[in-house]
């Protein structure tokens, strides 16, 4: 049960690591957007607040311009007003007297180029009157690009700019109106005419030195709404106007209204440090998201770790709960047998006189060896799987005498508990590579189960169906085994290839086990890349689906096979001497005894080094075989078989059986290395061991 929730928990796990790096890249993106608006909405605000700055010092420069324009054009009314006052005083001003006046009111810088009485809105006098000639005699009134302001001036009582125009007399000129009103004999007033300046525009303009405005750095333009087109018309501009969102700053001149548009070259905020703060919100997006991922990546590998520190936790924990079990089991399970071991020994000596009874506890005892013999193996067996050591040794095999063999090992109990058996074989392919081993042993594990908890009358099937593969040169077996037994429950389905679990112990249900077989049949499934699914209905019985890949067996192979030599005859073992080379007294005592029984005759070595040196001061033919125990003191049986198989002459050719305790592939493997010819495991069954023990000799004759 522990097992399970691990594997579900871990798996949970998974999902949520997966889920968390998600969560954990989303917000980061999150954050990086989040903080990339705020810092945009920031830098904003920075460039606002710069714009302003920028916009005042416009508006401050536009103003200045402004006031120069009006402060100049004030300095131009006063030479005006001063004429203007003669008239209004009842003076009458002669050609003479006028020139004289206007010579002295002249500006330096000759901007003022014309100055002009015009009585009734006719012009009457001009000075300088050379080239001035052709505006005598003008009418204010009539004119069409001078009457409007001309009649404003009049209404108003306000002198009134008008222009820039082409002037009568040539050039670009404006004139300033200046109305003049004198009083009646009634002291009335009334309108006499004006007071003009013609001003010359080029130089007027310059006199305002716009110029600076564009050293500066600024584009500007004054702009004024044309009274006669109804139009607005550039007064004067600068030589590259580009005006693009330009501050404007309205210029009041008497009747009008002149307008300064000016805008920075580069505009208010240049390109560059616009681009410096795209940068800088996108760093400090990329920095704080950064550190967030940083933040979130350090409590991940915390969580990481404290998964790991729990899951560690967990696993000793259940470490600790699995030992508790695997004693509780194997005191429970190890004590049975051996009760009955002692207990039939123990009654064996008593009745040893009967006959009977006598045969009845040896077989007791034997069947009871037996169980605590597979108890054992099971456990080594799983050791072994758990470790990692447990590997495969393929090989050509008939399938259909595989079957026939596992027919024939349960025929004794299916006959006994009178299960009906049916084994059926729908192949292709006779003769595959496998290791036969393992799959007897996969097969024996299941079908060993249906019949233990399958009630007498019941019925247990084995089916094997060959399947196509994928893989080329191979074919998939599936073998299902069913029976009609006890059945699990659906809550214990979960657990069943856990180890030393059962759904009912050995005393509930009467069949003796230590729930070992199904984690060692997985396993060993899993090993051979094939896959089992077990389906059961408590009371109802069992389905096991079993999927196995196997490479199908050349024409060579199955040729070597089928032609493989018959076992040789037995021969009569009799003066045949055999040389076992064992340190333990009971295991010599037993195999002599039973080998002495068969006719041999048998000589003990005590270890390795003995065994070497018996073999040594004997004849070349006197020792038939050896019988190799492989842990023995001063000289193992592995050192022992390869200074054996060093000598010279017919000894070095000498049978070599490792018969050992160690009965893993392995140790298998480690034997044939060494040099012996066969291997045989303790508790050894007595016929498997003249069997192999007559092969050897036969050959050797």
């Amino acid at each position: 049960m522990g097992s399970f929730t691990l594997k579900m928990r871990s798996q949970v796990w998974i999902m949520e690591r997966k889920t968390n790096r998600k969560t954990i890249k989303l917000r980061t993106a999150l954050v990086f957007c989040v903080t990339f608006v705020v810092a945009v909405i920031f830098v904003s605000i920075l460039i606002q607040n710069q714009i302003k700055e920028e916009k005042l010092k416009a508006a401050y420069t536009a103003e200045s311009t402004v006031n120069r324009i009006e402060s100049q054009l004030d300095q131009y009314l006063v030479a005006s007003d001063f004429l203007k006052n003669i008239v209004e005083n009842g003076n009458t001003l002669d050609d003479q007297t006028y020139s004289s006046l206007c010579k002295l009111l002249q500006d330096d810088a000759h901007v003022v180029e014309a100055f002009e009485l015009a009585k009734d809105g006719k012009v009457s006098q001009v000075y300088p009157l050379e080239e001035n000639e052709e505006a005598i005699g003008l009418d204010m009134f009539t004119h069409p690009e001078r009457k409007k302001e001309a009649n404003l001036a009049k209404e108003s009582g306000q002198y009134t700019i008008a222009g820039p125009f082409e002037l009568v007399q040539g050039g670009t000129g404006a004139l300033l109106f200046d109305p003049v009103y004198t009083k009646d004999s009634n002291g009335n007033k009334q309108f006499w005419g004006f007071s003009l300046l013609v001003l010359n525009w080029d130089k007027f303009v310059e006199k305002l030195n716009l110029d600076s405005l564009e050293t500066a750095g600024y584009n500007y333009q004054i702009w004024k709404h044309n009274m006669s087109t109804d139009e607005d018309v550039a007064i004067t501009q600068c030589s590259n106007v580009n005006l693009q969102f330009a501050l404007e700053v309205a210029c009041d001149v008497p009747n009008d209204t002149w307008y300064v548009e000016i805008s920075p070259h580069n505009g208010w905020i240049s390109s560059l440090i616009l681009c410096g703060y795209f940068f800088f919100a996108s760093a400090l997006a990329a920095l704080v998201s950064f550190g967030y991922w940083q933040f979130e990546q350090q409590r991940y590998k915390d969580r990481i770790y404290a998964h790991k520190i729990e899951k560690t936790a967990e696993k000793a924990r259940l470490a600790n709960e699995a030992k508790t079990r695997f004693l509780f089991n194997m005191s429970h399970d190890i004590r049975t047998p051996m009760n009955a071991i002692i207990g039939f020994s123990e009654l064996l000596e008593e009745h040893l006189d009967e006959r009977e009874k006598a045969a009845n506890y040896i077989q007791k005892i034997r069947a009871s060896s037996e169980f605590l013999l597979a108890l054992i193996n099971d456990m080594l067996e799983m050791a072994r799987i758990e470790s990692g050591k447990a590997t495969l040794n393929p090989a050509p095999i008939n399938c259909r005498k595989l079957m026939k063999s596992l027919e024939a090992v349960f025929e004794p109990a299916t006959t006994k508990k009178q299960l009906e058996y049916s084994c059926a074989l729908s192949i292709n392919h006779d003769y595959i590579i496998c290791d036969e081993t393992k799959v007897r042993e996969i097969i024996l594990n299941i079908l060993g189960n249906s019949v233990k908890y399958t009630p007498d009358g019941g019925k247990v099937s084995l089916t094997v169906t060959e399947l196509p593969s994928a893989k080329k040169g191979y074919v998939s077996a599936r073998i299902v085994i069913e029976d009609t037994g006890i059945g699990m429950s659906q809550e214990y389905l979960p657990h069943i290839f856990e180890e030393f679990t059962r759904e009912r112990t050995s005393t509930e249900s009467k069949v003796v086990g230590a729930g070992l077989g199904l984690p060692i049949v997985k396993a060993l499934i899993e090993l051979m890349e094939g896959t089992i699914q077990v389906e059961s209905e408590l009371g109802k019985g069992t389905r096991t689906t079993i999927e196995l890949p196997f490479p199908i067996a050349t024409e060579e192979q199955i040729a070597s096979l089928q032609h493989q030599p018959a076992e040789a005859e037995k021969t009569a073992f009799i003066s045949r001497r055999i040389l076992l080379a064992e340190d333990n007294d009971l295991n010599a005592e037993i195999v002599i005894t039973l080998l002495e029984e068969h006719g041999f005759q048998v000589e003990r070595a005590e270890d390795g080094q003995i065994c070497i040196n018996m073999l040594k001061t004997k004849p070349a033919d006197y020792y038939d075989l050896i019988l190799m125990d492989v842990q023995m003191p001063n000289k193992n049986g592995y050192e022992a078989s390869r200074i054996i198989r060093e000598m010279t002459g017919p000894k070095s050719r000498i049978p070599i059986i490792a018969m050992t305790a160690n009965a893993f592939d392995e140790d298998k493997k480690k034997a044939m290395g060494a040099g012996m010819n066969a291997h045989i495991a303790k508790p050894f069954d007595i016929q498997i061991l003249l069997d192999t023990m007559e092969q050897l000799i036969s050959k050797k004759v």
